[in-house]
């Protein structure tokens, strides 16, 4: 009953988060917004929860975990209710951020299914736990669509409030967690790591979005790239001096376990440019766009959700017969093609949905497969550290992945006759399909350099 129970956490978060993928658009519009601003209501989210992430793990050591689980499900639940009512930006991130801190939750969830599981089951029960990932994202785009087209974005957020507010009292009823003993040496929290990592992020990814102004506002993004690499410089000191570090930069300097952590930040990245880009791209009036409407959104990027989720749980299966590092490369390799092809032709929703697949089982078999490099190669003392820090890096790429696409957005458009507003046009399309596909192939270095690795060790 526990993994059933904690698995509703996957299916309502990974819900939450794609059932407003196709109202880009709308908010775009209901915010009076540019394509750059937009892609903070993705990233906002993921910067708390790369933040988020590590505090609350370290407190729930301290305080239990069940209730840091709940009390971070309160905060989730109160994020998605301001969620409901937002009228503003700012409102909007505000409640972004709240649901943000959500994602902490999942570490802890695991940590409690390590607890109640008996070892010989807990690869099942951790399979099935990730499966409801994608299994909440595939729900969340069809139901989100439609609530969308038929009573407005806001909906959709009431939709999953009392789902929420249900299982957090499920929990607080029927899971129950062996009372920690209370430790002599309670672990740190690095807030000073975490502070300067979110204003690393922040600066580059507002740095990004002055780019599309050029030489008028190159003070501005100067002096944010400027800070970006202070911060990171400070980050870094932090690091090395804290007793319980974000990052381990130790860990991080093994042969193995960089180039797999670095794979799984573009797999994030590259995962996010797509939810950023395909929507605006169907919902754009024709020429520049398709002229769709959310329900095509989610139809067109159904196919790329429904293979991410059978993808992850064949590549258990392909795992075992090939190996982590062919799997990582294999899944690099064709998620690379996928964008090649996206970059060629995405002059149909059709062939768009069909490159759209092909980029989703390569990511699938990429994100496993450098998951399972990242847990075989970490010491086992050090097994959780080198998973919440896999877990952060790819976090913060999954943040960078919208502002890069709506960079390019912003910076190529035009306006169609009759129709109010500037869009997209195919510059900015063709733009973003070719970065995620250089992204794709540096993927793919450093897929090949693990397995020349394994091949002379």
């Amino acid at each position: 009953m526990t993994l059933v129970i904690l698995s509703c956490l996957g299916l309502i978060a990974m819900y939450a988060e794609t059932m407003i993928l196709p109202a880009i658009p709308d908010f775009i519009k209901d915010f009076n917004i540019t394509y750059n601003t937009s892609s903070w209501i993705l990233s906002s989210y993921l910067i708390a929860g790369a933040v988020a992430t590590p505090i609350v793990g370290k407190l729930s050591d301290v305080y239990g975990k069940k209730r840091m689980l709940l009390i971070v499900m309160a905060v989730y639940s109160a994020g998605i209710l301001v969620g409901g009512f937002a009228n503003s930006l700012w409102f909007m991130l505000a409640a972004r951020i709240a649901q943000g801190i959500g994602i902490s939750m999942f570490p802890i969830a695991f940590g409690i299914i390590r607890e109640v599981l008996p070892e010989k089951k807990l690869a099942i029960g951790q399979t099935l736990f990730s499966s409801t990932f994608s299994g909440g994202a595939v729900i969340g785009l069809l139901v989100g669509a439609n609530i969308i087209q038929n009573y407005g974005w806001h909906a959709t957020f009431f939709s999953i409030l009392p789902v929420s507010v249900i299982l957090a009292l499920v929990i607080f009823r029927f899971i129950h967690v062996k009372v920690q003993p209370t430790l002599e040496v309670k672990p740190e929290v690095d807030l000073k790591g975490a502070t300067a990592l979110a204003v690393t992020v922040v600066s580059f990814l507002v740095g990004i979005s002055y780019l599309e102004h050029g030489v008028e506002s190159s003070v501005e993004f100067t002096g944010l790239f400027v800070m970006a690499a202070i911060s990171l410089g400070l980050f870094i000191i932090i690091e090395k001096r804290a007793k319980f570090p974000l990052v381990d930069l130790h860990l991080m300097t093994h042969k193995r376990l960089l180039p797999a952590t670095l794979i799984l930040l573009i797999v994030g990245l590259c995962t996010f440019m797509v939810y950023q880009t395909i929507p605006v791209l169907i919902r754009s009036p024709q020429p520049l766009g398709f002229g769709g409407d959310a329900i095509v959104v989610a139809a067109v990027q159904l196919p790329f959700m429904i293979i991410l989720l059978t993808g992850t749980v064949m590549s258990g299966f392909v795992l075992n017969r090939i190996g982590n590092t062919r799997l990582t490369a294999i899944g690099t390799i064709v998620s690379t093609i996928g964008f090649v092809s996206l970059l060629l032709f995405h002059s149909t929703e059709y062939m768009i949905g069909i490159t759209l697949a092909i980029i989703s089982a390569g990511l699938s078999f990429a994100f496993v497969g450098g998951f399972n490099i990242v847990l075989l190669s970490a010491p086992i003392e050090f097994t959780g550290v080198a998973l919440g820090m896999t877990l952060l890096l790819n976090l913060v790429g999954q943040s960078i992945g919208p502002s890069l696409a709506a960079m390019y957005q912003q910076m190529h458009q035009a306006t169609v006759e009759g129709i109010p507003g500037r869009f997209p046009t195919t510059e900015a399309y063709d733009s973003i399909f070719l970065m995620a596909t250089i992204v794709s192939m540096t993927a793919v270095g450093l897929a090949l350099a693990l397995n020349r690795r394994k091949v002379t060790a």
